[in-house]
Order: C-alpha cells, then sequence, then structure tokens
C-alpha cells in the first residue's frame, strides 16, 4: 500500500468522508436551489419597473432584462429651447427604473448567496 492509503480507516467510506446517502441528499438539495434560482430569475426577466421623474412628466418602463420597453413623455414637458431639460428627466426616469431591476435581483438572488449581492 502506498503513503496515502485509507485502509483501515472505515469512517471514509470511499467517498472522502461523506456516505452515500448524504452526497444523494446533497446533490438533490442542491437541484432543488438550482431550480429555485432559474424560477427566481425567470420572475426577474418577465417583470416590467416603472419609474417617473419631473412630477411624472417623464415615465419609463425596463424589463427584468434591463431592455427600456417604454418612455412616455407628455407634451408640455417638451420644450425647444431647453432640451437639456428632457435629456435630464429621462436620464433619471431610466436610472431609477434600472435601479428597480437592480433592488429586485438583490432581493431575489440574494437569499440563495447565503450574505445578499
Amino acid at each position: 500500500m502506498g503513503k496515502y492509503s485509507n485502509k483501515g480507516n472505515k469512517s471514509m467510506g470511499g467517498l472522502g468522508g461523506m456516505g452515500g446517502g448524504n452526497m444523494q441528499a446533497l446533490l438533490k438539495q442542491a437541484q432543488k436551489m438550482q431550480e429555485e434560482m432559474a424560477k427566481a430569475q425567470e420572475e426577474i426577466t418577465n417583470s416590467e419597473f416603472e419609474a417617473t421623474s419631473g412630477g411624472g412628466a417623464v415615465k419609463v418602463t425596463v424589463g427584468g432584462d434591463k431592455f427600456v420597453k417604454l418612455i412616455e413623455i407628455e407634451p408640455d414637458v417638451v420644450d425647444p429651447d431647453d432640451v437639456e431639460l428632457l435629456s435630464d428627466l429621462i436620464t433619471a426616469a431610466v436610472n431609477e427604473a434600472l435601479r428597480k431591476v437592480d433592488d429586485m435581483t438583490k432581493e431575489k438572488m440574494g437569499a440563495f448567496s447565503g450574505m445578499g449581492m
């Protein structure tokens, strides 16, 4: 026998200290967690997140996949002499909607990491 033999060490059971039943349970638990993670990710992806700026003058809808689905702009906020304001309102609403996606992702997926994301 070589130097690294575990002959006589009955606790090893040929599985590195884990009995066959324990390994099966661990694999089953990991598979269940993987399925729950996939379900949570699908729920996030299928969700829509809305945010507004300028008191509702600009409304943005973003999907959980972080693609902008819709931008609604009230006509009275469109001022040809102040395009910068409109740009700022759109940017603020998009960023807020994306933050909401990130918040939901942290909430749903953080449970699987054991310490948040």
